[in-house]
């Protein structure tokens, strides 16, 4: 049986990690499934945005299986110069449409590295959330140690990469790492009304302002605004733009086209 599930919902994709007796941990078949997952959302025109949650109640995701990850594939320089691309759950997760994590438990290691791989997070009030990485000889390696501190004060995002602490929703909630705490039987319904509400939106215009935040936070606020006009001005002539200005004047829904 598949341990990753992909479904659609119109415009929406829901991606579960299927595998709740092991907390929902990634082997090395899921973690090659759930990037075919990524590739496949990436390049089907007609998916706006995606969710991503575990299945069961416990648990979002742990990290890797390490009863599974155990036997190293040799030496590091050795794979890092072949040419062939690392296994792992993130690579093809890096694409312009909004992903949604829908956390419904732990969300621990690796786990918490695809959370942070999102661009919102919502939280079942049992959800916590931890590095642990330093308590086992290694670190984050996944993202966690960069994408941390870019989301959330540096005092914070420190005091859990050092103590490999986890934290409960509240404290998540607190200082910004997840958006809302959510009941848990109403976390993925509630996932995916606000999926359909961004899939309704302009799509030309949700991948823009995704591009504009990644980029520009590394840039400085010039070249940043400099930017954004550029791309503001690239949009200024689409079809979704004048049928955007036009729906509101007739008051009717906008019927966007992605052109």
């Amino acid at each position: 049986m598949p341990e990753i599930h992909l479904t659609l919902e119109g415009p929406v994709a829901i991606v579960t990690l299927d595998r709740p007796e092991a907390l929902n941990a990634i082997d090395p078949a899921t973690g090659a499934a759930l990037s075919q997952a990524w590739n496949r959302i990436a390049a089907d025109k007609d998916i706006r945005v995606a969710i991503v949650t575990g299945a069961g109640e416990r648990s979002f995701c742990v990290g890797a299986d390490l009863k599974k990850t155990l036997n190293l594939p040799g030496p590091y320089a050795a794979q890092a110069f072949s040419g062939t691309p690392e296994e792992s759950f993130l690579p093809g997760v890096e694409f312009e449409k909004p992903i949604i994590a829908a956390i419904n438990g732990l969300a621990l290691g690796g786990g918490l590295e695809l959370a942070l791989a999102c661009d919102i997070r919502l939280a079942a009030p049992a959800a916590k959330f931890g590095l642990p990485e330093v308590k086992a000889g290694t670190i984050p390696g996944a993202g966690g140690t960069q994408r941390l501190p870019r989301m959330i004060a540096a005092s914070d995002a420190m005091l859990m990469l050092l103590s490999g602490e986890a934290i409960d929703a509240q404290e998540a909630l607190r200082i910004g790492l997840v958006s809302r705490i959510i009941p848990s039987a109403a976390l993925l319904a509630d996932a995916k009304a606000l999926a359909q509400k961004i899939a309704a939106n302009a799509p030309l215009s949700i991948r823009a302002v995704k591009r504009l935040t990644q980029s520009g936070r590394d840039l400085p606020l010039p070249d940043a605004l400099r930017m954004e006009r550029f791309v503001w001005g690239m949009l200024r002539d689409t079809e979704d733009r004048r049928e955007g200005r036009l729906a509101f004047a007739e008051k009717r829904p906008p019927q966007f086209k992605g052109r």
